[in-house]
């Protein structure tokens, strides 16, 4: 068990933010799991068939799910809620060499010591530097000795896979993220840090000023000194949450977005039908799929209608009162009001 002890300061510098990088990772580490779990199975097969012959090899060796540290300089905090893979890559070039350096300190110690043995708040502050072979591989050494040459090609890599296992998909992935970002903004704002943390993840616990995170992989205490916490969702990292809470990187905890478990599925959802009776197949069936906050787009690829008829009907939604939006970067996100919610569990 991982516990964070948040002081006032800390409440108030807590933020919600996506991450395009972690979504490199998270996806890295799934693919490289001996099971990857069957949400993801049909993207799994599709992206190693792509990945067939790229040159990826520092950034896979970067990545190891058998470890329980991660580089932290892989991610970088994001500057703003909702950066794009450039400006992402803009806060990874940046990263000093001495900051690569210390990290991959930290991932040789990593290595050394059993699975899950020691808690990250208990990496002893100086590190000595990393004997040849505790390292993952040859090319982790080279980007040591060389952080500004080996950043370069970690970007070029980077780049080259969003291009082929993020970038085919992330309409739909952003969309998720995105409406998880707005329903943890709502319940912030409703409940305060009670209803931000209450359902982010299995194993994660509010109380009292206190974050409970059950991990495998950690245990040990650390008391938040006015830093805050990131917290970012993902659409690879379910059913586990990963925390960073080694200095000087703002500690993070990334946990699975809501809705991953329809993030693959096309298929149209049966229409309830009492609320049909009285709102129409066509409406009822849109707020049906609203369970998480969802784009005309991707709307209509779930109903089955034309985008042009799902804007006529979440225009007629939104006006009963039924619906509410949301914009979102670029994007504008539907979701359902407590009214639509109260209307469906009646009619089910």
């Amino acid at each position: 068990m991982l516990t964070l002890t948040f002081t006032v300061a800390d409440l108030a510098r807590t933020r919600l933010a996506m991450s395009p990088l972690w979504e490199v990772v998270a996806s890295i580490r799934l693919l490289k799991s001996p099971r990857p779990h069957p949400f993801h199975s049909r993207w799994a097969r599709a992206t190693r068939e792509r990945l067939a012959g790229s040159e990826l090899d520092l950034l896979f060796d970067l990545v190891d799910p058998a470890v329980w540290y991660l580089a932290d300089f892989l991610t970088p905090p994001p500057n703003s809620p909702l950066p794009d893979l450039e400006s992402d890559l803009g806060a990874l070039r940046r990263v000093s060499p001495e900051q690569v350096r210390a990290d991959l300190d930290v991932l040789a110690y990593a290595r050394r010591r059993p699975f899950g043995s020691l808690a990250e708040a208990q990496v002893p502050r100086r590190l000595r530097r990393p004997k040849p072979g505790e390292l993952p591989s040859r090319r982790v050494a080279e980007l040591y000795a060389d952080p500004a040459e080996g950043i370069a090609r970690l970007v070029d890599q980077v780049t080259t896979y969003w291009e082929l296992a993020i970038a085919p998909y992330w309409g739909r992935i952003r969309t998720l993220l995105d409406g998880d970002l707005l329903y943890r903004g709502r319940r912030l704002g409703q409940a305060g840090p009670a209803g931000l943390f209450e359902d982010l993840a299995d194993g994660v616990r509010w109380r009292d000023g206190t974050l409970s995170i059950r991990h495998r992989r950690f245990h040990g205490e650390r008391n938040l000194t006015g830093e805050g916490l990131l917290l970012t969702p993902s659409a690879f990292v379910w059913p586990t949450v990963y925390s960073s809470t080694i200095p000087p990187w703002q500690p993070t905890l990334t946990y699975p977005a809501r809705g991953i478990a329809t993030l693959w599925d096309d298929s149209a959802r049966p229409t309830p039908s009492g609320l049909a009776a009285v709102l129409g197949s066509s409406r009822a069936g849109l707020l049906e799929q609203l369970d998480t906050p969802r784009s005309t787009t991707e709307l209509a690829t779930r109903t089955r209608l034309t985008p042009g008829g799902v804007s006529q009907h979440l225009t007629a939604l939104r006006a009963a009162g039924l619906v509410t939006r949301h914009r979102s970067g670029r994007t504008v996100l539907y979701a359902r009001s407590n009214v639509a919610d109260a209307l469906l569990d009646a009619s089910t």
